[in-house]
């Protein structure tokens, strides 16, 4: 799938789910206001029956103005004008809201004028194994006359309650958009893994035809008669085949080694080793290949005790392997500073450069198989992105750890240390 495709699904999707969310939050909102105006209807007419009824008890004329006011969204008053029998006022307040199936936690008060003060309040739970609060109070409003005050302390709660369809259906929504998220986040990342892949294939590709390509080449001067005649050439070219043929070799370990690692565990052959020793030995094998002159890796090995139980090969393959990326992203001449020491009871090995330095995006990613630093307008660096996942796995297979740190333009340094184990 082409990227602008794969953005112009993402695209949609982001659209299509925040549409979604959109249109549920509206419907939910409208839902919760109705149930919310059902609520406060069925409250309002069962108080208003209850008013009613002290009016007919105390032989009051019903007043011509709504009795009942809403302080607040769960907070009621009802004008009684006449003093309020407590006992009678809950039984008559139970039975008008068991009427109308309000089986919600409740608290009243009644207001005595004498005093001034909220009196003879109680709270309501319809729940037997819930522990009874103790009233809190009611809060007092600006009237002289007897008047009592019903507040529903769970109020958002018992709308809820209401709406177990619309829960339900929000419930559904949030797994759907679960599901399809994770569905996008799949796209990409099998998008960014066939990127990876062709770019792995494509540097493949290079790394092997540059030694098919000399070793051909070479066969064919060997196939000239004459050369039998000028045995210096004659050995040089047989040289140049070798060489490549050891080089192609290693590419394919490399890559058949990789791969291996994918399907088990890495069998290590431990043993005692001197890591100072195996560090020099190491990089006395670099400098030889490199063939470079002057003191451009310096040692600084500063731990005690140096001896490890790890694998040798692998160990070393690490050194190798950190030393080889810091040349191989290095304008000028490379100044490679290898230092070991002691640190919480572990022992460390660094390894800094001079070299390009690795952008912060890309220091989360170079550990990644396949993934390959950019190197700006350079051409010249080869690989396939193996080499620093193989030195993770290894360290990782020694029971222990590696960071990078790096700035761009001033070099990086690789840290880690290895369990003696």
């Amino acid at each position: 799938m082409k990227r602008k495709s794969i953005l112009a699904l993402v695209v949609m999707a982001v659209i299509s789910i925040l549409g979604i969310v959109t249109v549920q939050v509206y419907w939910f909102n409208k839902a919760f206001d109705t149930e919310e105006e059902l609520f406060n209807r069925e409250v309002n007419t069962a108080l208003f029956n209850v008013a009613n009824q002290f009016f007919e008890i105390n032989e009051a004329a019903v007043p011509s103005n709504n009795p009942i006011k809403q302080l607040s969204t769960n907070y009621y008053v009802v004008m009684i004008n006449n003093e309020i029998d407590a006992n009678l006022l809950e039984y008559l307040l139970k039975s008008e809201f068991e009427k109308r199936s309000i089986e919600a936690d409740f608290e009243y008060g009644i207001y005595d004028c004498t005093s001034d003060k909220m009196v003879y309040g109680n709270y309501v739970s319809y729940d037997k194994n819930k522990e009874v609060s103790e009233p809190h109070g009611l809060p007092k409003w600006d009237n002289q006359s007897y008047y009592f005050g019903v507040q529903f302390p769970n109020k958002a709660s018992i709308i809820t309650d209401r709406m177990s369809i619309w829960i339900f259906s929000s419930s559904v929504l949030i797994l759907v958009i679960i599901f399809f998220s994770y569905a996008i986040f799949v796209v990409l990342r099998q998008r960014r893994l066939s990127e990876i892949q062709k770019d792995f294939i494509n540097n493949m590709t290079h790394e092997f035809k540059t030694p098919i390509s000399t070793i051909a080449l070479s066969a064919e001067v060997l196939q000239d008669p004459n050369i039998v005649h000028q045995p210096d050439r004659l050995k040089s070219y047989a040289s140049v085949i070798k060489k490549e043929n050891i080089r192609l070799k290693k590419q394919v370990e490399r890559v058949l080694q990789m791969a291996g690692m994918d399907k088990e565990d890495i069998v290590l052959k431990k043993e005692s080793t001197s890591l100072h020793q195996l560090i020099e030995d190491a990089v006395i094998g670099i400098k030889t290949g490199m063939a470079k002159n002057g003191d451009w890796i310096e040692l600084q090995l500063d731990a005690s005790n140096d001896h490890l139980f790890i694998d040798k090969l692998h160990v070393s393959n690490v050194i190798y392997n950190l030393v080889d990326n810091a040349i191989k992203y290095c304008k000028d001449t490379p100044k490679i500073h290898i230092i070991t020491y002691n640190e919480d009871d572990k022992l460390w090995i660094s390894v800094k450069d001079n070299g390009l330095g690795i952008s912060h995006e890309d220091q989360k990613r170079v550990f990644d198989k396949f993934f390959r630093v950019h190197t700006g307008n350079r051409h010249d660096v080869k690989g396939f992105g193996l080499g620093l996942s193989y030195v993770r796995q290894i360290i990782k297979a020694h029971k222990g750890t590696i960071s990078v740190n790096s700035t761009i333009g001033k070099g990086s340094e690789f840290k880690f240390y290895l369990l003696n184990e």
